[in-house]
C-alpha cells in the first residue's frame, strides 16, 4: 500500500521526533532515513544499554520500537498533529547481544485518529544480523491546539 502524506513538509515534524526526544537522544537511537510510512533507526550498543547478563535490555528495545513506530506514523499527519503512543505490544523473539541495534518500521493502517504500525528490531554483530524483538503500535492522532488546551479527552 502506498502512503501519502496529509502534509508535504512532514520531514520537518518527523525530524523533530527523531531528534527531540530527550529520552530517545540519551539512549542514542539515530534515525537512518524515512519516507511515508516508515522509518528506520539505529543505536550503537554500549555498555548502559546491557542488563544483568550481557544481553541488550528488553526495555531498551520496547523503547526503540515505539519510537521509530510513531516516527514513521508522524510521515502521515497534519501539519497541526502530533502522534501519541496509545497502546503497543512487543514480543522478544531472542536474546540480543551484538554491537548494533536496528529498527524498521512500517504504517499497516493509516486511520484518521488511530495509526496501527509494525516495528521489526535486528541486533546485527560483525558477522550477521538476527530479529529479536517484533512490536505492534497503536498511535493516537491528536490535534496540537486540542492538546495544548486539554480539550483532548
Amino acid at each position: 500500500m502506498k502512503m501519502e502524506p496529509k502534509y508535504p513538509n512532514y520531514a520537518v515534524e518527523t525530524n523533530r521526533i527523531l531528534s527531540k526526544a530527550p529520552f530517545i537522544s540519551d539512549l542514542g537511537i539515530q534515525p537512518v532515513h524515512f519516507k511515508p510510512g516508515k522509518c528506520k533507526t539505529k543505536l550503537k550498543l554500549v555498555k548502559r544499554h546491557f542488563q544483568q547478563d550481557g544481553y541488550v535490555h528488553a526495555a531498551v528495545q520496547a523503547a526503540m520500537a515505539d519510537h521509530t513506530a510513531g516516527a514513521a506514523a508522524s510521515t502521515l499527519i497534519e501539519q497541526d498533529e502530533i502522534i501519541l503512543t496509545a497502546e503497543y505490544k512487543i514480543n522478544f523473539l531472542r536474546a540480543a547481544k551484538g554491537k548494533i541495534m536496528t529498527c524498521t518500521a512500517s504504517v499497516l493502517k493509516p486511520g484518521r485518529r488511530l495509526i496501527v504500525a509494525e516495528s521489526v528490531v535486528y541486533c546485527e554483530t560483525l558477522e550477521k544480523s538476527k530479529m529479536v524483538s517484533k512490536a505492534m503500535v497503536t498511535l493516537a492522532v491528536v490535534r496540537t491546539s486540542s492538546y495544548l488546551q486539554g480539550k483532548e479527552d
